[in-house]
């Protein structure tokens, strides 16, 4: 029990020098300019989509993303050394806590199937960039380099919250197979992300469409991918960005343009397909012996979903369907995600 103290104790201080950090920037940098800020809550679980209960079995994503305030000391230093990533006027600050729960496909079994994947929590903090790169008034690429701290293992509370949810919220069965879950092991990821918003873009009176092209990377002893994909957007505005999501997943950061008293709305659908190199909640501790499975090097995911926007206020929602990803897993994985966003 003194890892579990130690460990809340550590990410309590680490979310208080994360959100300290955020108010100082932003005070510091309300003199010289008034950027919004945006506040977006992405919640994923299969009860959302396949109402499956198995795999990934649910994730949420708390984003502060604020357009206006000065780069992190350190986090500064480490974007110089990004080649692909360039700090302008337009770099953005977004900070990010999560958790990320994963399940056999049986939740009511004790002992851990041999052929199914491992139970696994995954408890994280990030900071990341935002960059546009402008052709005259048309945002050309805008890149994405987010640094992640974590914890995977009991640790990571995956326990206490899915017992805590299926007893109160969702009436689902008991989990009873956490005692298997892999070992302590902290986790590192670095990610880039560069997304092309109208690549190819149609103005018209009433209905808008862009094609959004998207490549990524992630380098990390919890992930190791690099991907590829494109999301067609229909809606009423071009200058609405698609919603936040648990990562990895169609990338998007929740940004919207519209007036206090405007309604915009947007549809979106997507695929992506990633090379894994490494899936700690497939493949198993790093450091240690754990149970795994032989995953798939090549995973690939559909989504669609729609946003509704009015004043400072948004819902979306996103259905998402994700090929097997390990050998022995007999059906694809389904969730849904509703992200609820503020501007302010």
């Amino acid at each position: 029990m003194n890892s579990v103290y130690s460990f809340l104790l550590v990410s309590a201080s680490l979310c208080c020098v994360l959100f300290n950090a955020a108010l100082a920037h932003a005070d510091d940098s309300k003199a010289e300019k008034k950027s919004p800020t945006y506040v977006s809550l992405a919640v994923e679980n299969d009860n959302f989509g396949g109402n499956s209960d198995r795999y990934y079995s649910s994730g949420v994503r708390l984003t502060w993303f604020n357009e206006g305030i000065d780069v992190p000391p350190g986090i500064d230093q480490l974007a110089e050394h990004v080649p692909t990533f360039d700090l302008n006027e337009t770099t953005s600050v977004f900070y990010t806590v999560g958790q990320n729960l994963y399940t056999p496909k049986d939740i009511r079994i004790e002992d851990q199937p041999d052929d199914d994947r491992p139970w696994a929590g995954f408890l994280y903090g990030s900071v990341g960039l935002s960059t546009t790169t402008w052709n005259e008034d048309i945002p050309a690429h805008v890149d994405e380099l987010e640094f992640t701290l974590g914890v995977v293992g009991p640790e990571a509370l995956g326990k206490p919250t899915q017992r805590f949810v299926h007893k109160y919220f969702t009436g689902s069965p008991d989990p009873r197979g956490w005692k298997n879950q892999l070992e302590f092991e902290p986790g590192v990821i670095l990610s880039w992300e560069r997304r092309i918003p109208r690549a190819l873009s149609y103005d018209g009176r009433f209905v808008k469409m862009r094609v959004e092209p998207n490549f990524s990377v992630a380098l990390g002893n919890i992930y190791t991918h690099g991907g590829v994909g494109a999301t067609l957007v229909l809606g009423s505005s071009l200058e609405e960005d698609t919603p936040t999501r648990v990562r990895p997943s169609i990338p998007g950061t929740g940004v919207f343009r519209g007036a206090p008293d405007e309604l915009n709305w947007q549809v979106f659908a997507g695929l992506d397909g990633r090379v894994v190199g490494r899936n700690i909640f497939l493949d198993g501790n790093t450091f240690s012996d754990s149970h795994s499975v032989d995953k798939h090097i090549l995973v690939g995911d559909a989504s669609a979903g729609f946003s509704l926007t009015y004043g400072d206020y948004r819902m979306s929602y996103t259905l998402n369907a994700r090929t097997k990803e390990f050998e022995s897993q007999d059906e694809e994985s389904i969730f849904g995600s509703v992200t609820l966003s503020t501007r302010f």
